[in-house]
Order: C-alpha cells, then sequence, then structure tokens
C-alpha cells in the first residue's frame, strides 16, 4: 500500500537499475527492514532476471475455459495466448463482456522476497499458495488485463476477466522465485519475457472501476 517501502534506489544493482527504468514501480508491503538481513542479503538468481532481495512482487496465474489448461500448452507468454488458444479470431469477437468473464479469470498474490529458506514454496507455477492465511483473505471482482498499456485513458480489449485477489501481503523466500522462473524456463512455449518483473498498471480511477467486488 501507500505505506510500503523497499531497497533503497542507490542499492540497486545494474540489471535491476536498468529494468527499473521500463517498469513502473507499484505499491509496496510494510514488511521490509533494512535493518533485517533476511530483506539485505544479496541472493544468487539462476533463473529469474533483474529481481532483487526485499522488493515487492505480484504474481498472476491466469485460468481460462477457452485456453488449454491441463496440457503441455497450459503456460504460455504473453499469457493471453494460453488463456485464448482455443478460440480462432472469429469466434473471440463474438464472445460477449460476460461470457468472457465466465470464461476467464485471474487469481493474484504479492509477495515480498526475503534470503530466508525458511519462506520456501516449491511450486509457485501451480497457482495461488493456500495454505494458513496464505489465501485465506481473498477480494474478488471483475476487471481486466493489467500492464502499463493500460491506464485510465487507454482501456484493455480484454474484459471484463473474473478477478481472485489474496489481500495479504506474504512473504517468500528468493528461491521459491528462482524455482518458478526456472519452471517457466522448462515450459514448450517461450516464456522468457516472463522471467523478470512488469511494470505496474496505474492505479484504476473510481469512476471506471466495477462496483461488484466482494470478500471472499
Amino acid at each position: 500500500d501507500e505505506a510500503g517501502k523497499g531497497p533503497a534506489a542507490d542499492e540497486k544493482d545494474d540489471d535491476h537499475r536498468r529494468l527499473a527504468e521500463e517498469a513502473r514501480l507499484g505499491y509496496q508491503c510494510r514488511h521490509y527492514d533494512e535493518n533485517d538481513a533476511r530483506f539485505a542479503m544479496p541472493y544468487e538468481w539462476k533463473h529469474c532476471v533483474g529481481m532483487k532481495v526485499g522488493e515487492t512482487y505480484e504474481v498472476h496465474w491466469p485460468h481460462s475455459a477457452a485456453g488449454s489448461c491441463g496440457t503441455v500448452n497450459q503456460y504460455q507468454t504473453p499469457f493471453y495466448d494460453g488463456v485464448f488458444c482455443n478460440l480462432d479470431m472469429e469466434t473471440l469477437v463474438t464472445l460477449t463482456p460476460q461470457q468472457i468473464a465466465s470464461a476467464v479469470g485471474v487469481q493474484a498474490q504479492i509477495f515480498t522476497i526475503v534470503n530466508d529458506e525458511s519462506y520456501y514454496y516449491p511450486n509457485l507455477m501451480r497457482g495461488m499458495i493456500v495454505d494458513g492465511e496464505k489465501g485465506s483473505d481473498i477480494a474478488y471482482y471483475t476487471g481486466s488485463t493489467t500492464g502499463t498499456s493500460r491506464d485510465n485513458t487507454i482501456c484493455s480489449q480484454y474484459s471484463p476477466i473474473t478477478w481472485q485477489v489474496d489481500r495479504k501481503c506474504h512473504m517468500i523466500s528468493a528461491s521459491s522465485f528462482d524455482k518458478m522462473c526456472a519452471d517457466m524456463k522448462a515450459q514448450r512455449d517461450d516464456m522468457s519475457d516472463d522471467l523478470y518483473a512488469h511494470g505496474s498498471r496505474e492505479l484504476v480511477a473510481d469512476e471506471w472501476a466495477a462496483d461488484n467486488g466482494k470478500l471472499l
């Protein structure tokens, strides 16, 4: 949220600084403590690109009845290749907003990276973590695809999409994210464009936000 924080800009390595020029920083969690070694000790990333211990990252898991869930083509980059991969363009353009909302959904969970193996989770590729307080406080609503190419002037053509978002912020080990990036490299599709953090979308203005949000 607005009170969250992360590593100071002058502590960021060259690769992270280069990516930051292209990626818009979003809100951050409140876990970060510069005096706690878990948030300051560097991690040797082997698969993820430009990521840093102490930063906050949001993970999205798209699900689709129009995709290839449960097959070797389940995971694709960009994600809308996967969620609409079983539809030809002629069929796609005929779908009503409700049909899209009923067929496509996204789970989202927010993490602060720590260099502490006691926060290791082995399979972030599988979906949202539902364990204890993780995945227990969910907000769900209709929205759209995200990214810095969409804002309060340019809307997404992929909407409405059902979102289920974990409202809590969790700590997770850097090795958990690196394992997820390794798993992405092992997919049939080239997922190299998802090995680094993407920019945060500008906060949606109230006038454009859905009014159907609920807590689960």
